[in-house]
């Protein structure tokens, strides 16, 4: 890592060091990333390309602190503790499967993520739907996931990743399931939503001119990650 980002570690919204992780598979031991490293900076946009199993999904969980590191560390904002209270506010995920909750409203989907931190109020509600107006969906609000397209459905999942206001958002393939203009519609949603409240964006993708429009680009290979 250059002197330069070194220096710049104070500003850092996401920062890992030597990170490692394996699995086992019967009697072999799968090393998946080895001696990763990545800052983040606040407001910045950084996407990771990879082949197909690189390991760039089991990263993006362990940034996520939805896993733990085999070795090294993750840095979320100067912190190594995120615990699920932190993680509902410091950060938001869009994932490539939606995970929208079928019995509910495009509104309430929204809104699980302001429920997850214990604030429902007439505030969030207004957030929520001005995040779905935001996304173009405010006529879709009370539609159920069922009733909505694929990039309707990502949209929803767009705007519940920001209901928090998070610092950092995470997004791991979130045109994996759509159609090539729909998904160039939600590379678009995704990049403008995060330069206007200026949300650090971390991008798994492995459309290589969806990651040329972020800030900085960098690849997974053989389980380490360096530049583009």
């Amino acid at each position: 890592m250059s002197a330069a980002t070194s220096s710049a570690s104070a500003n850092a919204v996401l920062a890992a060091r030597g990170v490692a992780k394996s699995f086992v598979s019967g009697e072999r031991k799968l090393q998946v990333l080895q001696d990763v490293a990545i800052e983040v900076l606040a407001g910045e946009s950084v996407s990771i390309r990879g082949e197909s199993g690189s390991g760039k999904s089991t990263l993006l969980h362990l940034l996520a602190g939805l896993d733990t590191v085999d070795g090294g560390e993750v840095r979320w904002g100067g912190s190594a503790k995120l615990d699920a209270a932190r993680r509902g506010r410091f950060l938001g995920m869009v994932f490539q499967s939606f995970y929208l909750i079928p019995e509910l409203t495009a509104l309430d989907n929204v809104l699980m993520a302001a429920r997850m931190v214990g604030r429902v109020g007439k505030t969030e509600r207004a957030r929520a739907a001005e995040l779905l107006l935001r996304v173009g969906l405010a006529e879709r609000a009370q539609h159920v996931p069922a009733k909505l397209s694929g990039g309707e459905r990502q949209r929803v999942a767009v705007a519940r990743a920001l209901m928090n206001r998070p610092e950092l958002l995470l997004a791991d393939e979130p045109t994996g399931n759509l159609d090539e203009r729909t998904g160039d519609e939600v590379i678009n949603l995704l990049l403008q939503l995060c330069r206007e409240t200026q949300t650090t964006l971390v991008l798994v993708t492995h459309n290589p001119a969806h990651a040329a429009r972020t800030d900085r680009q960098l690849v997974l290979h053989e389980g380490r990650l360096g530049e583009a």
